[in-house]
Protein backbone atom coordinates (compact mmCIF):
# COMPACT_ATOMS: atom_id res chain seq x y z
CA UNK A 1 0.00 0.00 0.00
CA UNK A 2 1.35 2.91 -0.82
CA UNK A 3 1.40 5.75 1.95
CA UNK A 4 0.46 9.28 1.41
CA UNK A 5 0.82 12.91 2.85
CA UNK A 6 -1.72 15.34 2.58
CA UNK A 7 -0.62 18.68 4.31
CA UNK A 8 -3.66 20.77 4.43
CA UNK A 9 -5.42 22.85 7.35
CA UNK A 10 -8.85 21.65 6.14
CA UNK A 11 -9.54 19.65 8.73
CA UNK A 12 -12.96 18.57 7.52
CA UNK A 13 -11.07 16.86 4.13
CA UNK A 14 -8.56 14.07 5.29
CA UNK A 15 -10.99 11.74 7.11
CA UNK A 16 -13.23 11.44 4.47
CA UNK A 17 -10.94 11.42 1.61
CA UNK A 18 -8.73 8.53 3.89
CA UNK A 19 -11.52 6.58 3.49
CA UNK A 20 -11.84 7.26 -0.51
CA UNK A 21 -8.30 6.21 -1.09
CA UNK A 22 -8.37 3.02 0.48
CA UNK A 23 -10.35 2.12 -2.53
CA UNK A 24 -7.04 2.55 -4.48
CA UNK A 25 -4.39 1.23 -2.26
CA UNK A 26 -3.43 4.72 -0.83
CA UNK A 27 -2.87 5.45 2.59
CA UNK A 28 -3.75 9.16 3.67
CA UNK A 29 -1.79 10.68 6.52
CA UNK A 30 -3.02 14.15 7.44
CA UNK A 31 -0.64 17.21 8.53
CA UNK A 32 -2.45 20.24 9.20
CA UNK A 33 0.54 22.58 9.73
CA UNK A 34 3.43 22.40 7.35
CA UNK A 35 6.11 22.49 10.23
CA UNK A 36 3.86 18.91 11.19
CA UNK A 37 4.14 17.83 7.42
CA UNK A 38 7.63 18.76 7.20
CA UNK A 39 8.89 17.10 10.44
CA UNK A 40 6.33 13.77 9.43
CA UNK A 41 8.03 13.57 5.86
CA UNK A 42 11.80 13.73 7.88
CA UNK A 43 10.97 11.10 10.27
CA UNK A 44 8.50 8.57 7.92
CA UNK A 45 8.84 7.47 4.34
CA UNK A 46 5.71 8.35 1.63
CA UNK A 47 5.14 7.80 -1.53
CA UNK A 48 3.61 11.31 -2.15
CA UNK A 49 2.73 14.24 -0.81
CA UNK A 50 -0.39 16.57 -1.69
CA UNK A 51 0.23 19.83 -0.90
CA UNK A 52 -2.41 22.72 -0.34
CA UNK A 53 -1.56 26.29 -1.22
CA UNK A 54 -3.19 28.31 1.12
CA UNK A 55 -1.46 27.38 4.23
CA UNK A 56 -0.31 28.91 8.24
CA UNK A 57 3.10 29.30 8.91
CA UNK A 58 4.17 29.43 5.49
CA UNK A 59 2.29 28.81 2.02
CA UNK A 60 2.60 25.90 0.09
CA UNK A 61 5.21 27.06 -2.50
CA UNK A 62 7.68 27.31 0.68
CA UNK A 63 6.72 23.93 1.58
CA UNK A 64 7.56 22.66 -1.98
CA UNK A 65 10.68 24.51 -2.02
CA UNK A 66 11.65 23.23 1.15
CA UNK A 67 10.89 19.50 0.50
CA UNK A 68 12.97 19.74 -2.99
CA UNK A 69 15.77 21.02 -0.86
CA UNK A 70 16.22 17.40 -0.12
CA UNK A 71 13.80 14.81 -1.98
CA UNK A 72 12.64 14.12 -5.55
CA UNK A 73 9.05 12.79 -3.81
CA UNK A 74 5.93 13.25 -6.30
CA UNK A 75 4.16 16.35 -5.23
CA UNK A 76 0.32 17.27 -5.70
CA UNK A 77 -0.33 20.59 -5.59
CA UNK A 78 -3.69 21.97 -4.55
CA UNK A 79 -4.40 25.32 -6.03
CA UNK A 80 -7.29 27.59 -6.24
CA UNK A 81 -9.65 27.33 -9.18
CA UNK A 82 -8.67 29.05 -12.51
CA UNK A 83 -5.52 30.56 -10.70
CA UNK A 84 -2.59 29.77 -13.37
CA UNK A 85 -0.22 31.69 -11.46
CA UNK A 86 -0.29 29.28 -8.75
CA UNK A 87 0.34 26.03 -10.95
CA UNK A 88 3.07 27.93 -12.82
CA UNK A 89 4.79 28.84 -9.49
CA UNK A 90 4.32 25.46 -7.99
CA UNK A 91 5.77 23.71 -10.99
CA UNK A 92 8.29 25.86 -10.95
CA UNK A 93 9.36 24.71 -7.70
CA UNK A 94 9.37 21.26 -8.81
CA UNK A 95 5.76 20.20 -8.11
CA UNK A 96 5.01 17.29 -10.30
CA UNK A 97 1.25 17.80 -10.72
CA UNK A 98 -1.42 20.75 -9.66
CA UNK A 99 -4.87 19.53 -9.22
CA UNK A 100 -7.85 22.79 -8.64
CA UNK A 101 -10.10 23.62 -5.54
CA UNK A 102 -13.08 22.09 -4.96
CA UNK A 103 -11.85 18.66 -6.97
CA UNK A 104 -13.68 15.26 -7.37
CA UNK A 105 -11.89 12.49 -5.33
CA UNK A 106 -11.89 10.24 -8.33
CA UNK A 107 -9.58 12.79 -10.19
CA UNK A 108 -6.96 13.06 -6.98
CA UNK A 109 -6.80 9.54 -7.23
CA UNK A 110 -6.27 9.02 -10.95
CA UNK A 111 -3.33 11.52 -10.74
CA UNK A 112 -1.95 10.10 -7.48
CA UNK A 113 -1.69 6.51 -9.29
CA UNK A 114 -0.44 8.47 -12.52
CA UNK A 115 2.73 10.16 -10.60
CA UNK A 116 3.31 7.09 -8.38
CA UNK A 117 3.48 5.13 -11.81
CA UNK A 118 6.07 7.71 -13.47
CA UNK A 119 8.17 7.06 -9.61
CA UNK A 120 8.46 3.94 -9.68
CA UNK A 121 11.32 1.69 -11.67
CA UNK A 122 9.51 1.00 -14.99
CA UNK A 123 9.72 -2.00 -16.78
CA UNK A 124 10.36 -0.87 -19.88
CA UNK A 125 14.10 -0.63 -18.86
CA UNK A 126 14.86 -4.13 -19.42
CA UNK A 127 13.89 -3.56 -23.33
CA UNK A 128 17.31 -1.20 -22.98
CA UNK A 129 20.44 -3.35 -23.18
CA UNK A 130 21.88 -2.28 -19.51
CA UNK A 131 18.83 -0.16 -18.67
CA UNK A 132 20.70 2.97 -19.69
CA UNK A 133 20.57 5.58 -22.51
CA UNK A 134 23.68 6.67 -23.11
CA UNK A 135 24.65 9.77 -25.33
CA UNK A 136 27.82 12.20 -25.67
CA UNK A 137 27.84 13.33 -21.75
CA UNK A 138 24.21 12.07 -21.06
CA UNK A 139 23.30 8.70 -19.12
CA UNK A 140 19.86 8.01 -17.99
CA UNK A 141 19.96 4.79 -16.03
CA UNK A 142 16.07 3.85 -16.59
CA UNK A 143 16.60 0.87 -13.76
CA UNK A 144 17.64 3.34 -10.71
CA UNK A 145 16.11 6.02 -12.27
CA UNK A 146 19.26 8.04 -12.36
CA UNK A 147 21.00 10.90 -14.48
CA UNK A 148 24.45 11.81 -14.88
CA UNK A 149 25.24 14.89 -16.46
CA UNK A 150 29.22 14.78 -17.44
CA UNK A 151 29.38 12.19 -14.62
CA UNK A 152 27.32 14.25 -12.21
CA UNK A 153 24.99 12.68 -10.67
CA UNK A 154 21.62 14.86 -11.46
CA UNK A 155 18.52 15.46 -8.99
CA UNK A 156 15.61 15.51 -11.28
CA UNK A 157 10.99 14.92 -9.87
CA UNK A 158 9.71 11.92 -10.87
CA UNK A 159 8.06 14.18 -13.92
CA UNK A 160 11.35 15.36 -15.05
CA UNK A 161 13.10 12.24 -15.46
CA UNK A 162 9.87 10.92 -17.58
CA UNK A 163 9.69 13.93 -19.54
CA UNK A 164 13.79 13.13 -20.32
CA UNK A 165 13.48 10.07 -20.79
CA UNK A 166 10.64 10.52 -23.19
CA UNK A 167 12.52 12.59 -25.46
CA UNK A 168 15.35 10.86 -25.43
CA UNK A 169 14.10 7.21 -26.63
CA UNK A 170 13.54 9.23 -30.00
CA UNK A 171 16.19 11.76 -30.24
CA UNK A 172 14.44 14.01 -33.42
CA UNK A 173 11.45 13.57 -32.87
CA UNK A 174 9.26 16.50 -32.02
CA UNK A 175 6.65 16.14 -29.53
CA UNK A 176 3.98 18.99 -29.28
CA UNK A 177 3.35 20.19 -26.05
CA UNK A 178 -0.26 18.67 -25.85
CA UNK A 179 1.38 15.27 -26.79
CA UNK A 180 3.79 15.95 -23.81
CA UNK A 181 1.54 16.66 -21.56
CA UNK A 182 -0.87 13.88 -22.40
CA UNK A 183 1.22 11.18 -22.09
CA UNK A 184 3.05 12.62 -18.97
CA UNK A 185 -0.81 12.45 -17.38
CA UNK A 186 -1.38 9.22 -18.56
CA UNK A 187 -4.84 10.65 -20.19
CA UNK A 188 -6.53 13.58 -22.19
CA UNK A 189 -6.52 16.37 -19.54
CA UNK A 190 -7.77 19.69 -19.17
CA UNK A 191 -4.33 21.09 -21.61
CA UNK A 192 -2.46 23.22 -19.61
CA UNK A 193 0.54 23.76 -22.38
CA UNK A 194 2.49 26.26 -19.91
CA UNK A 195 3.45 24.12 -18.13
CA UNK A 196 5.17 22.12 -20.86
CA UNK A 197 6.95 25.17 -21.30
CA UNK A 198 7.69 25.46 -17.53
CA UNK A 199 8.99 21.81 -17.11
CA UNK A 200 11.09 21.66 -20.25
CA UNK A 201 12.50 24.97 -18.71
CA UNK A 202 13.26 23.57 -15.31
CA UNK A 203 14.88 20.61 -16.94
CA UNK A 204 16.97 22.46 -19.52
CA UNK A 205 18.39 24.17 -16.33
CA UNK A 206 19.31 21.21 -14.98
CA UNK A 207 21.07 19.95 -17.62
CA UNK A 208 22.88 23.08 -18.96
CA UNK A 209 25.64 22.85 -19.96
CA UNK A 210 24.70 20.49 -22.46
CA UNK A 211 22.26 21.82 -25.39
CA UNK A 212 19.99 18.55 -25.33
CA UNK A 213 16.60 19.84 -25.91
CA UNK A 214 15.67 22.14 -29.06
CA UNK A 215 12.46 24.37 -29.13
CA UNK A 216 11.11 24.25 -32.88
CA UNK A 217 8.64 27.15 -33.51
CA UNK A 218 5.19 26.17 -33.65
CA UNK A 219 5.72 22.60 -33.68
CA UNK A 220 7.07 21.63 -29.96
CA UNK A 221 10.18 19.99 -28.76
CA UNK A 222 13.00 17.87 -29.84
CA UNK A 223 15.95 15.79 -28.33
CA UNK A 224 19.01 16.72 -29.76
CA UNK A 225 21.52 14.14 -28.01
CA UNK A 226 24.04 12.27 -29.66
CA UNK A 227 23.99 8.70 -29.03
CA UNK A 228 27.22 6.64 -27.96
CA UNK A 229 27.71 3.63 -29.78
Amino acid sequence: MHRILLIDDDEDLAPPLATYLQRFDLQLDHAALPSQGLARLAAQAYDAVILDVMLPEMDGFEVCRRIRHGSDIPVLMLTARGDVTDRVVGLELGADDYLPKPFEPRELAARLQTILRRSRHGGEASRQPNGKLLFDGLEVDLLRREVRRQGELLELTGTEFELLVMLAREPGRVFSRDEILNKLRGRDADLFTRAVDILISRLRRKLEPLPLIKTLRHAGYTFAGVPLP
